[in-house]
């Protein structure tokens, strides 16, 4: 069990972030389109997945837009912003916002990527939901950096994980 802070109280995250030159563990998430989507759907990409509690909290969405903005520079790369929301309310966030350089996936229907990805939040009131991660994937999914942010309030360190692609 990992732990990480919410204004500074403690709470639980169960599972494990993948190390980097580990492969990343397998994941089938839901996308806007309420398509199953797998790593294999973005082959030959690298991949930057921010991982979120919700769009609709201030943070994500700064960590949203932000990193939309950082995708466009990046070549042959893919965003993917995984949360437990309802694709209807993150298509609904990006569309009113704008950002079309970042995809969205939701964990509603598959539960167990939380665990098997290390951001599973249990034992506290946001249980069900997702701790603030970034984990970046080169194109054949071996994991180049990865971070499970220790206070659920910052945002991630968008430089180091973006280093690793240039």
């Amino acid at each position: 069990m990992q732990q990480i802070t919410r204004a500074g109280e403690p709470m639980d995250v169960a599972g494990s972030l993948p190390a980097v030159g580990q492969a990343a563990p397998a994941m089938t998430l839901t996308n806007t389109d309420l398509q199953d989507v797998t790593l294999e759907t973005f082959a030959g990409k690298r991949k930057v997945l921010n991982i979120i509690p919700s769009v609709d909290t201030p943070t994500c969405a700064m960590s949203t837009r932000h990193f939309n903005e950082l995708a466009s520079k990046l070549a042959d790369t893919v965003v993917l912003v995984v949360s437990a929301d309802l694709p209807f309310a993150a298509k609904r966030f990006c569309g009113a916002e704008g950002l079309d350089n970042v995809e969205t996936l939701s964990t509603f229907r598959h539960s167990e990527f939380r665990e098997a990805w290390g951001v599973a939040l249990c034992n506290n009131p946001m249980e069900g939901l997702c701790a603030r991660a970034v984990v970046v994937l080169d194109a054949d999914n071996r994991v180049l950096h990865s971070e499970l942010v220790s206070e659920l309030k910052n945002e991630p360190d968008y430089e180091a994980a973006l280093a690793v692609l240039n």
